[in-house]
């Protein structure tokens, strides 16, 4: 026979200051961690992905607007020029930026079933800054296009202390 532990509930007091301990932190993580990528953090990330391949510009097309009011929320469509067989389609679609928290701002993995090689999405801009799609197709080739975005009002920033 095996004996359980009876687990009692948490005073409200204990609950709420477990809550404020778990709060805690997650906030001094947060703030440990670097506000904004650096262009040389771009391109390291973007070497992570292409594998020391060589990039060539066209077949990639990046749509964003080149100004924004609020980085908040920036639409930006990625299509690559691809018959999309299954002896020629787009293998995947990322998108890296230069000063947001993290380089990379997304993976899109599609296939030649997906019929057409776009992705759309809306992504918070921290400042003003170059963003980068990169395609990879199926012959292992990869293929870019770059944007320049100015930003007036900034997102992902964080408070100095």
């Amino acid at each position: 026979m095996m004996k359980t532990a009876a687990i009692e509930p948490l005073a409200d007091a204990d609950r709420r200051r477990l809550l404020a301990l778990g709060a805690g932190a997650v906030v001094a993580q947060v703030s440990l961690r670097s506000a904004q990528a650096t262009p040389e953090m771009m391109k390291a990330a973007i070497r992570d992905v292409v594998k020391g391949a060589s990039v060539r510009s066209g077949k990639v097309k990046l749509d964003v607007p080149p100004l924004v009011e609020n980085g908040n929320t920036v639409p930006l469509t990625v299509s690559v020029t691809s018959p999309m067989t299954d002896a020629d389609h787009v293998v995947s679609i990322h998108i890296f930026n230069e000063k947001n928290p993290q380089p990379n701002v997304g993976n899109f993995y599609i296939g030649p079933r997906a019929g057409r090689a776009q992705v759309s999405t809306r992504i918070r801009l921290a400042d003003t800054q170059t963003l980068t799609a990169i395609a990879k197709l199926s012959d292992g080739t990869f293929w870019s296009a770059t944007a320049d975005v100015v930003v007036t009002l900034a997102a992902c920033t964080e408070e100095a202390s």
